[in-house]
């Protein structure tokens, strides 16, 4: 039985964001026994064309600006607009593939930008190396990651979505799909959601476009927080970004105040310390460095180390849903394929089992090809021993990035991709891979990680949006794959043109934090230097009695990674949600004010990426608005940041207040 939207849409079901009762089970929007158009032309020229459009934006935006924009709410938002205009019959159903699609390119990018510029990075700074990258050797790590993201996650999709529901806040997830519900419901919601994306993105453009007024709310903007710096190593960041506040809406108060607290020990209690009485390895007193550098250079090893710990007691505590996963995706494939009266309802159904380990064996065939012909200069033992190190790193830590994502929207990629160049780099160092050649195979290998985990924490959004929604999770699995192609076969061509055009070493080259700081941990491993090993150990150590005494290791040691600025905005937005959900005496008054609130601050998010994102295509074409540079770093420009998070907190807050049950 087929069937278009013509019914009328009313919204997440109440049980939507709690977890259920005994005997209580999740209905979703569009019924499971119902058949809804999913895959057809609209969706996927739509997807391809977001998907191509994004990936060309944010790695541009990564790599010249350091920053990468999250793309599903931009895509959901862009999505909802086009059918909007076309007058879809089926926009919700179809709106969900399109986001689908065009998601992969945030995830692809960050694979990507993450660890292969490094490469070029490597080749610039030591030209003695001979160091050689090409366009295949980009493109082929970003498509073999994103494939394998893809075909890893596929047997925990019921896990993250279904059996763990209401366990976990899925922050953009949650943004994502009220943007998409409210597009297909109209009237208030809609209103409300877009006002709040108008604010949020005004707010954030004439922040970061116009610089009416500071990114950043430091403690350096009076003397007595510029001598705490300098004499004590204490500094207090906040980014205003309206983006981060609703996010940290989102996530709530519980996983804010986690995160945050590992962000005030490394950074009130660690890096004072250290400041105090640390001398680095030249022999120079910390003393004399600035709080920033001693983090950057040392403290965040600390929380890489606590991720690396945290993934692996992930896998081991996991290892019950890993085999049971794997089991039931067995078990259904082969149930399907033997009982053809089999029914099962189409929101519950994946790629069968027997495709997905087929998948595998084309990855690893194409990857031994690549390895063996693609210029890595790489014998058999190499290449077994590269594969086994993709595959194994891949397969630990994909739960570690889908839960990562799923708690606090944060993806912690880049260390646990730091970890695997470090590991790797030594397996391969012990079989012959040294050197220049060891340098390029080496990051190859940590790309195509990085890609892995990368589309793993963010196809797990897509899937819970989708099991939110009603969508069929073996169509979204189906078009993802081609979602990454596309991104792939962009996001090599534009890291290749931007790097030949920019570079990296120049004033006004690309910055790529992430990438040099791969370049600067592998150098030393391939030609000998020093390697942070006790900062590493520390961090497991913490990371082991955190998960002793109850605390969430992963979330903690994300805040110890994560800059200071980027998290405090995060228990921000988690008191306000808090706030406002607790308040009031009546439970039903509560409840509605949060669920206000979770649109409003899903309109701030999208609002603040999309605007991100225009911000960067007019830096990009040369644009200048921003005011004199006389007025940037003066009182006004300083005390005017602090006035406008401000108001930006009480928007959210008086307009949740001001919400009444009738009002749903």
């Amino acid at each position: 039985m087929s069937n278009t939207e013509d019914e009328v849409i009313k919204g997440l079901p109440d049980n939507a964001y709690k977890e259920l009762k005994k005997g209580e089970s999740y209905q979703p929007i569009l019924s499971p026994h119902k058949q809804y158009p999913e895959i057809n032309g609209w969706t996927v020229f739509w997807g391809i064309i977001t998907a191509i459009i994004f990936s060309a934006a944010t790695a541009y935006s990564g790599l010249r600006f350091g920053q990468v924009f999250e793309a599903a709410i931009p895509i959901a938002i862009i999505a909802v607009g086009v059918s909007t205009v076309a007058k879809r019959k089926s926009a919700l159903s179809e709106n969900v593939i399109i986001q689908s699609i065009g998601a992969s390119s945030g995830v692809i990018v960050a694979g990507a930008i993450f660890t292969l510029p490094a490469i070029y990075i490597l080749k610039e700074s030591n030209p003695e190396m001979h160091i050689e990258v090409n366009f295949m050797q980009i493109f082929l790590a970003s498509l073999f990651g994103g494939f394998l993201g893809i075909l890893f996650l596929i047997p925990f999709r019921k896990y993250f979505v279904s059996d763990m529901h209401g366990k976990y806040p899925f922050p953009e997830a949650t943004a994502t799909t009220e943007i998409l519900v409210s597009g297909a419901k109209g009237g208030a919601q809609a209103k409300l959601l877009l006002i709040s994306g108008l604010i949020g993105g005004i707010y954030d453009f004439c922040m970061t476009t116009f610089q009416f007024w500071a990114e950043s709310i430091s403690s350096r903007m009076s003397e007595i927080g510029t001598k705490l710096a300098a004499d004590f190593k204490f500094v207090f960041h906040m980014s205003g970004s309206s983006i981060l506040l609703g996010t940290g809406f989102l996530i709530g108060l519980r996983y804010a105040t986690i995160i945050c607290a590992g962000s005030f020990l490394s950074w009130w209690f660690i890096v004072p310390l250290l400041g105090q009485f640390g001398i680095t390895q030249d022999g120079i007193l910390m003393s004399t460095l600035e709080p920033e550098i001693i983090f950057k250079d040392y403290v965040r090893y600390i929380g890489i180390g606590g991720i690396a710990m945290a993934g692996i007691i992930g896998v081991i505590k996991s290892a019950g849903v890993i085999k049971t996963s794997f089991g039931m995706a067995f078990k259904t494939g082969k149930n399907t394929q033997n009982d053809e009266n089999a029914k099962i309802l189409r929101t519950q159904k994946d790629i069968p089992m027997k495709i997905i380990l087929f998948g595998f064996l084309i990855v690893a065939a194409l990857m031994v090809v690549f390895f063996l012909f693609g210029g890595m200069q790489m014998n058999l033992l190499q290449v077994i021993v590269g594969i086994l190190i993709v595959f194994i790193f891949a397969f630990l830590f994909t739960t570690v990035a889908a839960t990562a994502i799923a708690t606090v929207g944060t993806n912690p990629v880049s260390g646990m991709t730091m970890m695997t160049l470090i590991l790797s780099s030594f397996i391969l160092s012990a079989v012959g891979l040294q050197g220049a050649t060891g340098i390029v195979t080496a990051l190859v290998v940590g790309g195509i990680v990085c890609s892995a985990l990368a589309m793993a924490g963010g196809f797990i959004t897509d899937l819970k949006i989708g099991y939110w929604i009603g969508s069929s999770p073996f169509k979204q699995q189906s078009l993802k794959f081609v979602g990454t192609l596309v991104s792939a076969l962009t996001v090599g061509a534009v890291i290749m043109i931007l790097s030949e055009t920019y570079g990296y070493g120049a004033e006004g080259g690309l910055v790529a934090p992430q990438a040099n700081a791969m370049a600067a941990i592998i150098k030393p491993l391939m030609f000998g230097g020093h390697t942070p090993w006790l900062l590493y150990i520390i961090g497991a150590i913490l990371a082991v009695l955190l998960d002793r005494i109850g605390i969430p290791a992963l979330a903690f040691a994300l805040g110890m990674f994560i800059p200071l600025a980027l998290n405090v905005p995060l228990l921000v937005g988690g008191f306000i949600a808090w706030l406002i959900s607790s308040r009031g005496k009546d439970e039903k008054v509560n409840k509605a004010r949060k669920d206000k609130g979770t649109l409003l601050a899903s309109g701030l998010m999208a609002g603040g990426a999309i605007m991100g994102i225009v911000s960067a295509i007019l830096k990009y074409s040369g644009a200048d608005w921003a005011m004199s540079s006389t007025y940037i770093g003066s009182s006004t420009y300083n005390i005017l940041a602090i006035v406008m998070f401000l108001a930006l907190c009480s928007y959210l807050i008086i307009s949740s207040i001001r919400t009444k049950p009738a009002a749903e």
